[in-house]
């Protein structure tokens, strides 16, 4: 990733030539870092991970000429890209013309009761969105974490924060969104 930040530094100093090599760069990792979040996904998704990086690329580059200043803010760009891509085919797939109250049910697991993956997301979503506006360090780091599949240590230097520190930040973040992705649910059923 050293090569990215060198980019990024010529980029900066005007090399035209640099924002060339910079996009291919960066994507074979977003889609490596897709592979691995889509392989941590259940069987029978319909998106890919390469779907999933095309996507992110080009909602990244469309219509507008970005710059980013550094490969931090480049990951963040490129994981909320990813989750709102992921929410928004979790939205979909729950709109009645689209099977909305229809489940894939894996034959052999018929009898057990499990809720659809895309309830899992948009639940999650609902509560990072309330996380982002209390404590937005904390969501990005989320962000980096489960949709960009960053290592703790890579999402620490995304954000320019310890390692220790992305460490309680992610421990804090994953106990208040199961928290109140529990009290969303439990509203939901009074």
């Amino acid at each position: 990733m050293g090569g990215v930040t060198r980019i990024l530094t010529a980029i900066e100093q005007g090399d035209v030539n640099a924002a060339e090599k910079l996009l291919p760069l960066v994507y074979q990792e977003l889609r490596r870092l897709a592979a691995q979040k889509m392989s941590q996904e259940q069987p029978g998704q319909t998106l890919q991970a390469t779907a999933l990086v095309h996507e992110a690329y080009i909602r990244l580059v469309e219509g507008q000429d970005q710059s980013w200043n550094s490969r931090g803010h480049f990951f963040k760009a490129a994981a909320e890209a990813m989750r709102r891509i992921l929410v928004e085919k979790a939205r979909r797939k729950q709109r009645l013309r689209h099977g909305g109250e229809h489940h894939r049910v894996d034959m052999e697991k018929v009898d057990c009761a499990v809720d659809p993956p895309s309830d899992e997301l948009l639940a999650l979503d609902d509560a990072l969105a309330t996380l982002s506006e209390q404590e937005p360090l904390k969501a990005n780091l989320v962000k980096l974490r489960y949709f960009a599949g960053l290592t703790s240590e890579q999402a620490a230097e995304a954000t320019n924060i310890s390692k220790a520190t992305a460490d309680r930040y992610w421990a804090y973040a994953r106990a208040w969104l199961l928290n109140e992705i529990r009290e969303s649910r439990n509203t939901k059923h009074l």
